[in-house]
This record gives structure tokens, C-alpha cells and sequence, in this order.
């Protein structure tokens, strides 16, 4: 008996093989049983001719249900027609578990029926081809970094401290102290890259934040590179490369899973260097010219992040931003301390921030008195000081959301379908 995969179909044409999965959907006409199957690799049409079986043997095709488990061992035939390419005509088939009626039908269910089902909901076509992009995305990010010498150096997910501010950050107990789930690898990078130059960290991420919006999850995947001896302007060329390697991967390798999403893949394949930059000054007369109150000073909203992203084909990098609104650590502008060098890239099609970044403090003594500015202690940030006291050099670094840019890429209305198991403001289950 030959087992294989459905993606790998074409290599057994006019073949005996076996495949397993579970039916996807089903229809009867008289004397043939269609049967679409999925094994996760893909889908194909099993065909089952009554004069091949038994009369219990082609009840029990008829009685399968959405979401049976199943073996079917057939003959492969090349079809044009079919969405694979190929069917399968069945000689036999084992049935591995009749699955219970299925809740989620072909019907319309609503948002929170679905999310409550989510577990189920992830075999559907539309979750399935996310996924897979999302799979894709990722391994674009850790192939960009790794084909340009960075060293991926996991970050701890209990922290002493914050990253990003108090207000946002989820509390646990950490034997006889506080701790804190991370908001950001940043600050253990910034010591790797002092010790391997090129570093990258990839794993999850916790923000407390009250907020309902389309484009926030309180656990979400961040890629966050850092590089000894680089400048701002290092830092959004390197953003700018990843963005742009990763939409030509996924644009190459998952045409299938855009097609299934109905992406408008026009708009993807616009997306190349160079990217527009925009100072935050800029960006500000140009939100007044459209009708924003925001005035200077004041961080952007997800609105003027869409009115400025609109104006633009491909992600647009907007940077120097105020001091005053950006985290203690960003490097102030030698020539305008008031400004910081660090950089928001805001995706079009009115996704927003993607990326954000910039050039770290590098001096100790500015470093320090931004601490107390901000009043974070100094006690847990004393190893995060040491860095400045042996052997400082400028640096930067950047963060990427991966569901912000997988949202992106797929176009999606809201960062929930983005990840297997969202976790948002009013919702852990499941």
C-alpha cells in the first residue's frame, strides 16, 4: 500500500495509491459518489462508481458526513477539470471515524459563532490558505536574516522589567517576585548584537492593551532584528529589504492560497524599492492638508496612519517622530534633540504601523536621565546600563508584527484570522 500526500498527487498518474484525510464535502448523483478530500497538503475529487462496491459498501460513501476521517485507496487520473488537476477513482476506502454533524455548515455563521468554534473554523478553505501565507511570511523572515549572517538568539518571555511602558504590561508571579510577560525582545537583543554584531529574535509577545481595534491582539508574533555599529537610515534600508523579500516570496510560492482569498495581487507586486519616506514634520502638514486635528507633537492614530498610507502605492517610512512620544530608549536627533531617529512603517491599503524602530541610546548618562525621566527604576535595568559601560557603539534594531503583516498581504478586516488562536480584549477560548 503507497501512502501520499494530495499535494504530492502528480507524481502517482495513473497509479494505485492511498490517501487519508478527511471529506471536505460530498455530493451523489445516482450510481457516483463525489467525494472532495483534504489532507491538509490540498484537496482532491475521490470518485466512487456503484458497480465497484457492495450495496453496504456504497451505502456507507453515501452516509459519510463533513469532517469524516478516511482512507481511500484508488487509481489516479489526470483531469483538467478538476481543481487539482487530477481525481481520484476509489477501489477502496476505510472509514476512520463518521464524524457528528458538523456546526459549521455552508451557511453564513456570524463572527462570534466562528470564534467560538475557532478550533474547528481552521479547516475551512479561507482559514487554511491564511495559514499558509502566514507560514510563509515567516519562513521569508528568518531566510532574510539568515542569508545576510544574522544569528537568531531566543529572548526570554518572563521579564523583570518593561520594554515599551508600565501601562501595558501583563503581571505574573515569579516565585517570591514580580515578573512580567514580554513586550519586546529589543532590549536582550541589544546585548546579543553586542556579542554577535547581527542578531534577530522571533517569538511572542504580550500587551495589555484595552483596546478593540482591528489591529491590535493582546499575543501577537514579533521578528525583531538588531545590528551593532548601524545608523537609522541602516535600520529602514533593512526593513525596507525584508519587506520587499517577503511579498515576492509569498507573491511566487502562494498564488493558490491569494487566489482562494480573492487578493488583488496587482496591488503586492507594486510593492518595490524605494520605499517613500516621509519626515513626522511631513506627515503632519500632509494629515492637516486632509482634514486631521492632530497637531504637532501628538502620535498618530490608525486614521492618520490610513490617510497618509492611502497616499502612497507601497509601505511608506515615516520617521523622526517627537522624542516625547517615543519609548525612553530611542536615540534623540544630534542636529533637533526634540525629534527621536526612529522610523513607523505604515502599510497601504490602510493597514497602518508594520514596523517600528530606530537607533538605540547608545550613551550611558543620556540614558540614565531618560530612566528617570520616564520614572522607571534603575535597579532592574542595571545589566541593560552595563551594555553602555563596556564597549557601547551606536546601534539599531526594528520590530515586525507578523499578523499586522500578514493582514496586510492577505487583506483582511481584522487581525483575528491571522493567527490559529487569537487572543483579544474579551475572548482566551479556546
Amino acid at each position: 500500500m503507497t501512502f501520499a500526500y494530495i499535494s504530492d498527487i502528480a507524481a502517482y498518474e495513473a497509479k494505485e495509491v492511498t490517501l487519508r484525510g478527511w471529506v471536505y464535502h460530498k455530493r451523489s448523483s445516482g450510481k457516483l459518489q463525489f467525494i472532495l478530500l483534504r489532507d491538509g497538503t490540498g484537496t482532491i475529487q475521490c470518485v466512487g462508481f456503484k458497480g465497484n462496491f457492495t450495496p453496504e459498501q456504497f451505502d456507507a460513501l453515501d452516509k459519510l458526513t463533513q469532517e469524516s476521517s478516511i482512507e481511500v485507496t484508488g487509481n489516479v487520473r489526470k483531469d483538467p477539470r478538476a481543481p487539482s488537476g487530477y481525481e481520484l477513482d476509489i477501489v477502496s476506502f476505510t472509514v476512520v471515524q463518521l464524524a457528528e454533524n458538523y456546526p459549521i455548515t455552508p451557511k453564513e455563521h456570524g463572527t462570534a459563532f466562528l470564534m467560538e468554534h475557532r478550533h474547528l473554523w481552521l479547516r475551512s478553505s479561507r482559514q487554511h490558505a491564511i495559514i499558509k501565507i502566514r507560514h510563509e511570511v515567516i519562513k521569508a523572515c528568518r531566510d532574510y536574516f539568515d542569508d545576510q549572517g544574522f544569528t537568531l538568539v531566543d529572548t526570554p518571555i518572563f521579564t523583570p522589567n518593561a520594554c515599551e511602558g508600565t501601562t501595558t504590561l501583563f503581571e505574573t508571579e515569579y516565585f517570591d517576585q514580580k515578573a512580567y510577560l514580554t513586550q519586546s525582545g529589543q532590549l536582550y537583543n541589544e546585548a546579543t548584537a553586542a556579542a554577535f554584531g547581527k542578531v534577530y529574535c522571533f517569538g511572542p509577545t504580550f500587551r495589555a492593551e484595552k483596546s478593540k481595534t482591528r489591529r491590535h491582539l493582546m499575543e501577537f508574533w514579533m521578528i525583531e532584528p538588531e545590528v551593532a555599529y548601524a545608523t537609522l537610515e541602516d535600520t529602514m534600508a533593512l526593513a525596507e529589504g525584508l519587506i520587499c523579500f517577503m511579498v515576492e516570496r509569498v507573491l511566487a510560492r502562494r498564488k493558490a492560497e491569494l487566489e482562494t482569498l480573492e487578493r488583488d495581487t496587482s496591488k503586492l507586486e507594486k510593492i518595490q524599492k524605494p520605499f517613500p519616506r516621509l519626515s513626522y514634520d511631513d506627515a503632519v502638514v500632509r494629515l492637516k492638508q486632509a482634514g486631521s486635528e492632530i497637531s504637532w507633537g501628538g502620535d498618530f492614530g490608525g486614521g492618520d496612519e490610513t490617510i497618509l498610507s492611502d497616499q502612497f502605492d507601497a509601505p511608506v517610512m515615516v520617521h523622526r517622530y517627537p522624542s516625547n512620544i517615543k519609548a525612553f530608549y530611542m536615540q534623540p536627533d544630534p542636529e533637533r534633540p526634540e525629534v527621536a531617529l526612529c522610523v513607523d512603517v505604515l502599510a497601504p491599503e490602510g493597514y497602518g504601523e508594520i514596523i517600528g524602530g530606530g537607533q538605540r541610546i547608545h550613551d550611558q548618562n543620556l540614558l540614565l536621565s531618560r530612566l528617570r525621566e520616564h520614572n522607571l527604576p534603575e535597579e532592574p535595568f542595571k545589566w541593560y546600563l552595563d551594555l553602555r559601560r563596556y564597549g557601547t557603539v551606536p546601534h539599531a534594531g526594528f520590530g515586525m508584527g507578523i499578523e499586522r503583516a500578514v493582514a496586510w498581504i492577505c487583506k483582511l478586516d481584522h487581525l483575528r484570522e491571522t493567527i490559529a488562536f487569537p487572543r483579544m480584549l474579551y475572548r482566551i477560548y479556546p
